[in-house]
This record gives C-alpha cells, sequence and structure tokens, in this order.
C-alpha cells in the first residue's frame, strides 16, 4: 500500500502535499524536483532553504519575488557586493524575513558561491557531485528523509568553502527541490516526469 499519496478529482494520482494550497499544488505540479543546473537558481534555492529555517515552505514561497527583487535576482557578483548599507534596508523590507543572521548568511553565500564555481567550475557540478548512488524509490510519506548521509557530506564540504546556513537538512531540501534527487512518491504522476528530466539534466553537467 502507498501512503501519503491523494487522488485528484480527474483520478491522477499526486503526493499529498501537494494538495490543499493552490500553492503548493502548483509548486509540486512545476518546480519541486525538476532538476536545476543553473547556478544562480541553484544559490538562489540553498538561500531560501536557509530563511525557511523554523518557518514553512510556503511562507518562503509566498515572499519568493519579494526576495528576488530585493536580493536583485540573486546575481553572485551582485549580491557579494553587498555591503552595511544594503543589510540595513534589508532589516527594513518588510516583503522578506527579516533575520539579520540569514540576511547577513546569504551575502557571505554569495562570495562562498563564486569560490565555490572558481574551485570546481560550477555550483551545479559540485552540488550534483553529491547526487546518491542507490537513491531508493520512495513508495510511502515515512521514507523521505529529512537528511541522509550524502547531503552531510554536502554540508560539511560547503562550511569549509565558507557558507552558513547549509546545515544537512538545509541541503537535503534542495536536494530534493532541484532534482539531484527525486522524491516524488513512486505512484505520484510527477515522479516519471522527474526521472526523465534528471536524465537529460545530468548530461549537460
Amino acid at each position: 500500500m502507498i501512503t501519503g499519496i491523494k487522488t485528484r478529482s480527474d483520478g491522477v494520482f499526486v503526493c499529498a502535499w501537494g494538495e490543499g494550497d493552490v500553492d503548493y499544488a502548483v509548486y509540486h505540479d512545476t518546480e519541486w524536483g525538476v532538476p536545476v543546473t543553473d547556478d544562480v537558481k541553484l544559490y538562489e534555492k540553498m538561500c531560501l532553504e536557509g530563511f525557511q529555517a523554523g518557518l514553512s515552505w510556503l511562507t518562503i514561497l509566498r515572499k519568493r519575488d519579494n526576495f528576488r527583487t530585493a536580493f536583485s535576482g540573486f546575481e553572485l557578483e551582485v549580491v557579494a557586493g553587498f555591503g552595511d548599507r544594503d543589510i540595513r534596508k534589508l532589516l527594513a523590507n518588510p516583503g522578506i524575513v527579516r533575520h539579520r543572521g540569514k540576511i547577513e548568511a546569504t551575502i557571505t553565500n554569495a562570495r562562498a558561491a563564486i569560490s565555490t564555481v572558481e574551485l570546481h567550475g560550477s555550483l551545479a557540478r559540485f552540488f550534483w557531485s553529491f547526487e546518491p548512488v542507490n537513491h531508493s524509490t520512495v513508495k510511502k510519506l515515512s521514507q523521505v528523509a529529512a537528511k541522509t548521509g550524502e547531503s552531510e557530506q554536502m554540508s560539511k564540504a560547503l562550511k569549509k568553502l565558507g557558507w552558513r546556513f547549509v546545515g544537512p537538512t538545509t541541503c537535503y531540501s534542495l536536494m530534493q527541490a532541484d532534482g539531484i534527487v527525486n522524491d516524488h512518491l513512486i505512484k505520484c504522476f510527477r515522479h516519471p516526469e522527474i526521472e526523465e528530466a534528471r536524465r537529460t539534466a545530468k548530461k549537460s553537467i
């Protein structure tokens, strides 16, 4: 029996968390698990996952456009140049999460991301190097991990490179969201679509 699955009115099977809220449903159906190989998008997602700590993803999702505006589209070189004046402006911005530590970490992480690209060629190449070799297909919600050995390794490696707010749970959330693993339940209509997209994406890294 597969738990954590719901059936929509049209008979489509979907991960249960993707139901009950329109924003979550759209995110589940169009974004979550889609492989990302663009460095700016990977940096953005890692930062947003860091902002989520202690909050719901729905809160971050609904503020995402505000974050993108506040952080100049998460362009690495631009954010890396932010200073005290920018921090004060961000702390006064009601459209984002006004947490000084997370704001400062976003700026620090832009600088660390640039160094990571210089060392490894791209963030995509570095992040995807932690893809599990034998990631089992998840059949029920209880099998979906909060963190894994690979996400712990990623966390340690990122911290050595100067990244902040990148614990193993945050890293695994990024791996799930950006297709480094496929944690759509096997019966969900998105599971096979994501698998095909992952095969294509890996050829471009």
